[in-house]
């Protein structure tokens, strides 16, 4: 029986869509990098563009490439999660014929082992970011990125209760302190690579002190003193991260795309502290 394609019927109201599709559909991936097989359970959307001609997008057809790639992961061998998200965002534009652009993102949880202070192994859980956005008529644009979990002291308050207590200005002095969510992306041009592990090790790096799931009292001390010992505001995580990742990718070219966001979960406020910059490589480097 044939059925009318009521979605590609001349809509009411002619206005273009930027992005039509499906969310939040939930895949097992396999990621082959650095002779290891990573399991992802990764969490997908994918959409195209909508012309002002069409009614509507036939969104079966985003769930049948997501669904095509899966089957493919026994024989083809992905080395990022945001090249995933290139082949379905390429395979989407030739689904979908009227499209112009497409684009698909994707989010997992991933664990790797951590040492704390006093040299425990703890297995710690990041939030690994992709996306890709491919454009029928000029390229192609993906990124990698993570989102992880620190702490942040706060040096204003640091200085202030020194001054209270009459406390030398040399010594570690008390103050609030916070988790700190930071989320970086950044653009992996054709040809080069940027990896989620370095971006991880990045942040970490970068707050006051990381955070862990599993401390004993003497790494949590030493883990509170090292916090102190290092105050930093929102802005000066986003800094930090920034300049770590000029000197660790000073390779990648000028129209690098990067994106690093900084959020603190005030202990002593009701509100939160929030920091970001977006820019190219080259704008950081002038």
């Amino acid at each position: 029986m044939a059925l009318k394609d009521v979605q590609s019927l001349p809509p009411l109201r002619k206005f273009k869509l930027t992005r039509v599709g499906v969310r939040n559909m939930k895949k097992l991936i396999y990621i082959h990098r650095k002779g290891r097989v990573i399991p992802l359970i990764a969490t997908i959307s994918a959409y195209v563009d909508l012309p002002s001609t069409q009614k509507g997008v036939h969104m079966s057809r985003n769930i049948e490439v997501v669904n095509e790639i899966i089957n493919l992961m026994p024989t083809e061998k992905f080395s990022g999660l945001e090249d995933v998200m290139e082949y379905i965002a390429r395979k989407l534009l030739e689904r979908h014929e009227y499209a112009k652009t497409a684009c698909a993102r994707a989010w997992s949880y991933y664990f790797r082992e951590e040492t704390t202070p006093r040299g425990r192994v703890t297995v710690e859980y990041y939030k690994i970011l992709a996306k890709a956005v491919v454009h029928r008529e000029n390229g192609m644009k993906k990124m990698i990125g993570v989102q992880v979990v620190g702490s942040s002291a706060c040096p204003c308050a640091m200085e202030t209760t020194k001054e209270i207590l009459n406390l030398d200005k040399k010594r570690v002095g008390i103050t609030h302190n916070q988790r700190n969510i930071v989320t970086v992306l950044m653009e992996v041009p054709e040809g080069y690579d940027v990896d989620a592990d370095d971006l991880i090790d990045i942040v970490n790096s970068s707050f006051s002190a990381p955070t862990y799931e599993y401390l004993k009292r003497d790494d949590e001390g030493a883990l509170v003193v090292r916090m102190h010992e290092n105050p930093m505001f929102v802005e000066d995580i986003v800094r930090e991260i920034l300049g770590r990742i000029l000197e660790r990718y000073s390779n990648l070219p000028d129209e690098t795309m990067v994106i690093v966001r900084s959020e603190s979960l005030e202990s002593i406020h009701k509100h939160n502290a929030y920091a970001e910059r977006i820019a190219t490589l080259g704008e950081l480097r002038s």
